[in-house]
C-alpha cells in the first residue's frame, strides 16, 4: 500500500427535520458545533450527512468527496490512496440503450455528456427525467453531439428496467455495481437527482444540470456554462444549502433592476471565482439577485429579513448566520467592501 499521506473530514451531526429547514433539504450543525467546523462544513459543501472526505494532507486538496463508499468497495485500501481518474477510464465499459442494444463507451468520443444519477423510487428524479427527455431531444435536433448516461441508484433491477424504459439515452448496466460505484465516487455524489455536465473532454461544466434543465427548458444555454450571478429561483434554491451566499434582494417591479444588480454583482463574483480557481479550490461564496416573489418572501420569513430593496446579505444556512448591508444605494464598493470582510472573518453574524 502507497504511504502517501492522506487526511480524512467526517461529518456527522443531528439533521433539523421542522419547518422551512426541511423544505430547503439541508443537514444543520447543532449550536455547539464550533466555527472551525462550520468553516469545514462550507469550504467542503457538504449537503447530507454522514460524509467522509479524503484530502492530499501535503496541499489540502481533495483526493474523494465520497469517503463512504471508498470504504465500502475496498475495505483493504487495495486502491489507496484513491485518488479520482478520467471520466473515460471510469466509464470504460458496455453501456445499454433500453431496447437491449449494447454499445461501447469509446462511442461517447466528441461528444458532451450528461451523467445522470437517479431513481425510480425518487419523486424528484421521475420529475426531472420527464423534462429531461424533452430537453434531450430538443438539443439532439438541433444538431448537437449530446449523451446522457443513467447510472441508476433503483433498489431492483425490474425497478431499473421500468424506469429505464423511459428514457431515450444510455445507461450504465444495472448489474455493473462496481462501475456504477466508481461514477459516485468519482463525482461525489451526495443526494439524487443528479446531473454532471461534462465536455467533450470529460472534464465538468456544471454540477448543476439539474437546474439548468428546469430554468432552461428551451435549451438555448447548453452545455449550461455556470454563471457568476444567479436569479433566485424555486428551481435553483437548493443551493443556498452549499455554502454562503451573497443574496442581493431588489424590486422586481421594476422590470430592469434584476438585470442591473446582476451587472453590478458579476464583476466582484468574477474576481472571487478566478481567484480561488488559480488556486484549484471552489469560491467560498455563490451570488444571487432575489426579486419579489412567493419563494423570496419565504427565505426573507425564514430568516427574519427586514423588507427593505434593495437590502445586500450574505446567508450561511448551515451556520444558521446572516450579515446584512441595510443602506439606501448599493455601489460596487460597497459590494465589494462586504465581501472581502466577511472573507477576512470582520463581519459579525446575526443568528438565523
Amino acid at each position: 500500500m502507497s504511504e502517501e499521506p492522506r487526511a480524512l473530514i467526517h461529518a456527522e451531526v443531528v439533521r433539523a427535520t421542522d419547518g422551512f429547514e426541511r423544505s430547503w433539504d439541508s443537514p444543520t450543525p447543532t449550536p455547539a458545533t464550533g466555527k472551525s467546523q462550520l468553516k469545514l462544513w462550507n469550504k467542503y459543501r457538504i449537503s447530507n450527512i454522514p460524509s467522509l472526505i479524503f484530502l492530499d494532507a501535503t496541499t489540502g486538496k481533495v483526493v474523494c468527496r465520497n469517503g463512504l463508499l471508498v470504504i465500502r468497495d475496498d475495505p483493504e485500501g487495495l486502491e489507496f490512496p484513491w485518488g479520482p481518474k478520467p471520466f473515460r477510464e471510469v466509464i470504460a465499459g458496455p453501456l445499454l440503450r433500453n431496447n437491449g442494444q449494447s454499445l461501447e463507451s469509446s462511442s461517447l468520443e466528441g461528444s458532451h455528456v450528461g451523467v445522470y444519477f437517479s431513481a425510480h423510487w425518487c419523486p424528484p428524479c421521475r420529475s426531472l427525467t420527464r423534462v429531461l427527455v424533452e430537453s434531450y431531444r430538443k438539443i439532439k435536433e438541433a444538431g448537437q453531439k449530446f449523451e446522457i448516461i443513467f447510472v441508476s441508484a433503483d433498489r431492483s433491477e425490474d425497478s431499473f428496467k421500468q424506469y429505464f424504459s423511459e428514457m431515450p439515452w444510455l445507461a450504465v448496466p444495472y448489474t455493473d455495481e462496481a462501475r456504477r460505484s466508481r461514477l459516485n465516487r468519482l463525482y461525489g455524489i451526495q443526494g439524487i437527482p443528479t446531473l454532471i455536465v461534462l465536455d467533450p473532454q470529460g472534464e465538468v461544466i456544471t454540477r448543476q444540470g439539474r437546474v439548468e434543465v428546469l430554468n432552461d427548458e428551451d435549451c438555448r444555454e447548453f452545455p449550461w456554462h455556470p454563471k457568476p450571478v444567479l436569479e433566485l429561483s424555486d428551481s435553483n434554491a437548493v443551493q443556498l444549502n452549499e455554502g454562503p451566499c451573497l443574496v442581493l434582494f431588489v424590486d422586481s417591479e421594476d422590470d430592469g433592476e434584476s438585470e442591473a444588480a446582476k451587472q453590478l454583482i458579476q464583476p466582484i463574483a468574477e474576481k472571487i471565482i478566478a481567484k480561488y480557481k488559480a488556486k484549484e479550490e471552489e469560491a467560498p461564496l455563490l451570488f444571487f439577485v432575489a426579486g419579489e416573489d412567493d419563494m423570496t418572501d419565504s427565505l426573507r420569513d425564514y430568516t427574519n429579513l427586514p423588507e427593505a430593496a434593495p437590502l445586500l446579505t450574505i446567508l450561511d444556512m448551515s451556520a444558521r448566520a446572516k450579515y446584512v448591508m441595510d443602506v439606501e444605494e448599493i455601489t460596487p464598493a460597497i459590494v465589494e467592501a462586504f465581501v472581502n470582510d466577511f472573507l477576512a472573518e470582520k463581519l459579525k453574524p446575526e443568528p438565523i
